[in-house]
């Protein structure tokens, strides 16, 4: 039987996305930009960064489900550091996704192409949110 809390677990996709973003991004924007590919190809990273948001808010509500539990073993002002630490990755990589939507939907290409560099450069941001977190 897994007796493993659920916390440990979900957080591990918006931690590891956390971390891919930055990468996955820089490359789709580089291709959109040199014309590699089209620019419907940034979806891509608009859709990952979607789930980094919903991964990242399911691992907030399961820590909080579970706090009770690891306050017998955890002191209780390192968990809520933590917890406002996550709280601050998720609506940094949130404001990164409505940037990132941005350049999906903004009919200026150039304007578009400037969103997506902003939402890039955001994922260098996340990913720092997302280390101080864990």
């Amino acid at each position: 039987m897994d007796v493993l809390p659920l916390h440990p677990k979900l957080v591990h996709l918006p931690i590891a996305l956390a971390v891919l973003m930055p990468l996955i991004s820089v490359a789709l924007l580089a291709a959109w930009r040199r014309q590699w590919l089209p620019r419907r190809v940034w979806i891509v990273a608009v859709a990952l960064q979607a789930v980094l948001v919903i991964s990242g808010i399911a691992a907030i509500r399961s820590g909080g489900a579970e706090e009770e539990r690891v306050e017998k073993v955890v002191a209780e002002a390192v968990i809520e550091a933590h917890e406002e630490a996550a709280e601050a990755f998720v609506w940094a990589a949130a404001v990164v996704l409505v940037l990132a939507l941005g350049g999906a939907l903004m009919p200026d290409e150039r304007t578009a192409r400037s969103l997506a560099a902003a939402a890039t450069a955001g994922t260098l941001v996340v990913l720092f949110l997302g280390y101080r977190t864990g």
